[in-house]
């Protein structure tokens, strides 16, 4: 059946209405970067700055230490993506292939553990990391992060492997493979989408958490990047805007170049599994 001229119109229309949508935020907050205070304090304010100003990029990586957090950040991020697709692989395979009486209970505590609000399990968290002399220090953080994302990458993961054929399994067992080695040679690379889509969630989790990093860290070398852009907010509520944004824009690009390099993968573990398919 072919598409009228007219609907296919209307389709690309919809498309860029909805890539302005996503990206205006960023390219405002790009523009905002560039602007001096004058133009901030200015009653007619416009889209584009009139007198690009890169000192603000300046002042946020001199001011704030925002080099050292983004190191924090990214260290952090990345051992808890790896330690939760290390955890969440083998649990996730198994709720998806083995029947037991645990199993629903699993699913509802991974649902339950969804709903809790942060403010109501970080102090009893605090207590139990404090006596382990694991606060204030990257692995407490860690310890948390992965502990919070497992739940979401378990329901994910627990997805994409009850979407593999069994057999595929059944037919290397019969080849003699090994459980082991029928999860590593047959299982994980037709996991390879779900597991970069978890890892793309966890990442991002990470990078952007702030409420926990907030209790646990105090030490200045320590903090992340959330952290140190609360800093540009004042006691008495006066925000450095430009700064701000300034800091905002260096905070995106590494998960930018985080999820461009995984989207390349995703894509090409898609069209592998369509072709082992």
């Amino acid at each position: 059946m072919r598409t009228r001229p007219a609907t296919r119109a209307a389709q690309y229309v919809a498309v860029v209405c909805y890539l302005i949508f996503l990206g205006f935020p960023l390219l405002w907050l790009i523009s905002s970067s560039l602007k001096s205070p004058q133009e901030f304090a200015s009653i007619d304010p416009s889209f584009l700055p009139k007198h690009p100003d890169f000192s603000n990029f300046t002042d946020a990586l001199e001011e704030q230490g925002l080099v050292r957090s983004m190191l924090n950040s990214l260290q952090i991020s990345v051992a808890s993506t790896v330690l939760v697709l290390i955890v969440s692989l083998p649990v996730a395979y198994a709720l998806a292939r083995f029947r037991s009486r645990l199993r629903p209970i699993t699913n509802g505590w991974i649902l339950v553990s969804q709903v809790f609000p942060v403010i109501l399990i970080v102090i009893p968290l605090f207590m139990i990391l404090r006596p382990l002399h694991l606060t204030n220090t990257i692995p407490g953080v860690v310890i948390v992060y992965t502990v919070w994302s497992m739940p979401f990458a378990l329901w994910m993961l627990q997805g994409y492997v009850a979407a593999v054929p069994r057999e595929l399994e059944e037919a290397a067992s019969v080849d003699g493979a090994s459980r082991v080695r029928t999860i590593v040679s047959i299982v994980m690379p037709l996991l390879r989408p779900g597991l970069i889509a978890t890892a793309m969630f966890t990442f991002i989790s990470a990078w952007n958490e702030f409420f926990f990093a907030l209790v646990l860290l105090q030490d200045p070398q320590l903090k992340t990047l959330p952290l140190v852009l609360a800093r540009f907010v004042g006691a008495e509520g006066q925000v450095q805007f430009g700064p701000l944004a300034a800091a905002s824009v260096l905070a995106t690009v590494p998960s930018l170049v985080f999820f461009a390099f995984l989207q390349r993968r995703l894509t090409s573990g898609l069209l592998s599994g369509a072709v082992k398919g």
